[in-house]
């Protein structure tokens, strides 16, 4: 599990993990300062390894044990390969330097063994469950590093986290549907007589549309909550939640009337940048 590099060295390992495998949440650290920005790297270096596992196996046994390691390490059970994996090594830092609390990073790991199996999201409320713990903790981490936590911050975070974690979910449809995976929900499709076959089929149906059409509504609504709760948080801690502009933008993206929902339409590096620095300037952000 351990990757072997230079405690010197292990900052930019993180840079550079989270520049390759989460674009939008690396460019979201360039505006906030170097000491900040450099925890908030190793939390989502985090988040990217933990994510990748289900790419790095075949089979789900492999993929426990690597999640396993992390909290594992998490909880202190990892003695000497802890200080030789890079992300593990700042990730230890942030939580020291920040105390950060450690039971939301091992539940993140944990939430991720779901991505492992080929089992259907059951229902609304399971989805709204599984990103409130992932995405909505990983914006209430960044939070804490910002600024000392509260309850604003945790409440912007869960609806932040809900927005985004949603959004994701239609955005992956092409490649979640090629691996028989599927995060939109058993319920939500039954509701609208979508049949989960002609989804991993890739066919695109009025039923899907209209399956696809709830599950963006629901994002709209928590992004509105979440732009409303905004201003109630200090603007210190404002830059933490950025990414919710991009999150605006795909969603507006993956909204568009005639759309394939199963064309991959990831937005361009410039046009992530340009989003996120025009977000960095502007009111709802600094005011």
């Amino acid at each position: 599990m351990s990757s072997t590099a230079p405690p010197s060295d292990s900052a930019t390992f993180c840079a550079d993990l989270v520049r390759s495998h989460d674009f939008p949440r690396y460019v979201a650290t360039l505006f906030v300062p170097a000491a900040e920005r450099r925890a908030l790297l190793a939390l989502y270096a985090f988040n990217a390894e933990i994510v990748r596992v289900r790419d790095q196996v075949s089979q789900p046994l492999p993929g426990e044990i690597r999640l396993q390691w992390w909290t594992d390490m998490l909880s202190g059970h990892v003695h000497g390969s802890a200080e030789g994996n890079p992300v593990a090594a700042e990730l230890l830092r942030a939580i020291r330097d920040y105390d950060l609390p450690v039971e939301p990073l091992s539940l993140l790991a944990d939430e991720h063994q779901f991505d492992l199996y080929n089992d259907p999201m059951p229902t609304m409320a399971a989805l709204e469950g599984y990103l409130a713990a992932t995405s909505s903790a990983l914006f209430a981490l960044a939070a804490r590093i910002m600024a000392p936590p509260s309850e604003a911050a945790e409440h912007l975070a869960r609806h932040a986290g809900l927005a985004q974690g949603i959004v994701q979910v239609v955005a992956n449809l092409p490649r979640d549907a090629a691996h028989r995976q599927l995060f939109l929900p058993q319920q939500v499709l039954a509701s609208h007589n979508c049949n989960m076959e002609d989804v991993f089929a890739g066919k695109e149906t009025p039923s899907l549309r209209a399956v696809l059409d709830q599950l963006a509504g629901e994002a709209r609504q928590h992004l509105t909550t979440a732009s409303s709760l905004l201003p109630q948080v200090p603007p210190s801690v404002r830059p933490a939640f950025l990414l919710l502009s991009q999150t605006r933008a795909d969603l507006k993206r993956l909204s568009k009337p005639g759309r394939n929902p199963f064309a991959p339409q990831p937005a361009s590096r410039l046009r992530t940048l340009w989003t996120l620095w025009r977000a960095s300037r502007s009111r709802e952000f600094t005011k």
